[in-house]
């Protein structure tokens, strides 16, 4: 009885994680369509996902279980840091009118990427 308790709030925090994640993806691809390649945006976004690898830091402490949906947020986690590689290069792109890896002496989007720890991608 306990431990189906405990399963059932570790899974509906998963389920909340996995839903941020979904916004997140959407908040990415409504600036894409309203083309609006800005830092500043770019850096809202960024922070937007440092709080998501801190809450999945969290939960995967908490989940002494292994659950499956946390497996799944990890792969969702994954996108989510793909989506936001993908909007820096296009912010970059916008207003260098070069890559991120280019000669621009910026930080490139593959700073962003998805470091494999148990901590769960790009810590």
């Amino acid at each position: 009885m306990i431990r189906d308790a405990f399963t059932s709030v570790r899974v509906d925090e998963w389920s909340e994680f996995t839903a941020d994640c979904g916004k997140f993806e959407a908040g990415i691809a409504k600036e894409i369509q309203r083309r609006k390649f800005t830092f500043a945006e770019l850096e809202e976004k960024e922070q937007s996902m440092d709080r998501l690898r801190r809450w999945y830091r969290d939960l995967k402490r908490r989940d002494v279980l292994e659950l499956p949906e946390a497996k799944a947020s990890d792969a969702r986690l994954h996108v989510c840091v793909a989506v936001l590689a993908d909007y820096a290069e296009q912010v970059y792109q916008a207003v260098h009118g070069e890559s991120a890896a280019g000669s621009s002496g910026l930080p490139g989007a593959a700073s962003l990427g998805a470091p494999q720890s148990q901590d769960g991608p790009g810590k």
